[in-house]
C-alpha cells in the first residue's frame, strides 16, 4: 500500500527540555516505518536532536506532506500561521495545559500516529483572519491570525474609544479595554474568558467580543465570516492590535484595523473518534459533580 504521507516534519515547542525525548522517539518510529523525517531547525537546535535532516519552516512548507507539532496550543497557533499558505496538514501532540488544538495524547503518541499515517483520521478545515492596518490612507502592516485579532489598550489604564463597521455599515461606537475579533477556533480562548460564545469550528462566523466595555449593553455579536470588519481607533493614549496574543503592532489614533477572512485554510487531522463536544466537556469540566 502506498504511503499517504511520504515526508513528515516534526516541530516542537522552542526551548522546552520536555520536547526532546518524545520528539526523538517519534522521529525514530517514523524512520523505522519508512517515512522521510524533517526536524524544524530551531526545534532541533533547542532539543539537541540533530541526527535527522533539519529544515526551516519555509522548507517544511515546500517539502513536507504532514507536520506534527509537539507542544501546546500556543505552539500550534504559531506553526499554523507560518504554514497556512502551504496547505500542509497539521497534527498536534499535547504537551501544554488545555490542548484545544493539540488533541493527541503524548502517552499514546506512537499508536495514534500509526493510525493517522494509515489513513485512519478525521480531517477538519479551519479558516484564519487576514488583518490590515491602514494609516492616512496607506496600508502600513499586514498579518494573519488563527485565533483572534485583538485591539486593546497598552500599558495605560485608560479606556480606548473605537467605532466598528461591518460590510460598510456602522454597528456601534465603544469605550472599553478593547475588542476581540475571533474565529471559531479562537472562541475558546481570549473571547471565552471575556464572555463570548463558543462557536463550533464548522460555523462560518466571526465573533466580536468587547473587553470590559463601559456600557453594559455592549454584547458579543457574531457576523458572517465573509464580512469585512473595520475598526476605527478614535482615541487612545496607548493601543495595539495583537495577533493570537503572540505578535502585535502599535496603533495610532485614526488608524483603521481591517479584518477579513483569509483565502487560506488550516487543515487539522484528528484521531478517529475525536469529538469536539467530548473535548469541551473534558477541558472545561462540564458535568462534573460539585
Amino acid at each position: 500500500m502506498s504511503q499517504l504521507f511520504k515526508t513528515v516534519a516534526l516541530i516542537g515547542k522552542y526551548n522546552s527540555p520536555a520536547t526532546g525525548d518524545p520528539l526523538l522517539r517519534l522521529a525514530r518510529f517514523l524512520e523505522e516505518q519508512g517515512y522521510g523525517v524533517l526536524v524544524e531547525r530551531q526545534t532541533a537546535e533547542s532539543t539537541g536532536v540533530g541526527a535527522f535532516p533539519m529544515a526551516s519552516l519555509e522548507e517544511i512548507g515546500e517539502q513536507a506532506d504532514l507536520a506534527v507539532v509537539l507542544g501546546g496550543d500556543g505552539t500550534m497557533l504559531n506553526i499554523a500561521r507560518a504554514l497556512h499558505a502551504y496547505g500542509v496538514p497539521l497534527v498536534g501532540i499535547n504537551q501544554g495545559r488545555l490542548g484545544f488544538l493539540t488533541d493527541v495524547s503524548a502517552d499514546t503518541m506512537l499508536e495514534t500516529m500509526a493510525e493517522i499515517l494509515a489513513g485512519d483520521y478525521l480531517s477538519e478545515a479551519r479558516f484564519l483572519l487576514s488583518v490590515t492596518i491602514r494609516r492616512h490612507g496607506e496600508n502600513v502592516h499586514e498579518a494573519c491570525a488563527f485565533n483572534d485579532a485583538v485591539v486593546s489598550k497598552g500599558a495605560t489604564a485608560r479606556l480606548i474609544e473605537l467605532e466598528v463597521f461591518v460590510d460598510g455599515q456602522f454597528v456601534y461606537s465603544q469605550r472599553s479595554d478593547g475588542l476581540i475579533v475571533s474565529t471559531p477556533t479562537g472562541s475558546t480562548a481570549y473571547a471565552l474568558s471575556s464572555g463570548g460564545p463558543i462557536l463550533h469550528p464548522t460555523l462560518e462566523a466571526v465573533v466580536l467580543v468587547p473587553i470590559c466595555p463601559h456600557t453594559l449593553s455592549d454584547r458579543p455579536i457574531a457576523v458572517n465570516s465573509e464580512s469585512t470588519i473595520e475598526i476605527l481607533l478614535l482615541h487612545a493614549d496607548d493601543a495595539r492590535v495583537h495577533f493570537d496574543g503572540q505578535r502585535h503592532f502599535d496603533l495610532q489614533e485614526n488608524d483603521w484595523v481591517i479584518v477579513r477572512r483569509s483565502s487560506h485554510m488550516v487543515r487539522l487531522l484528528h484521531p478517529l473518534g475525536h469529538s469536539y463536544y467530548d473535548m469541551l466537556r473534558q477541558k472545561l469540566h462540564w458535568g462534573e459533580k460539585l
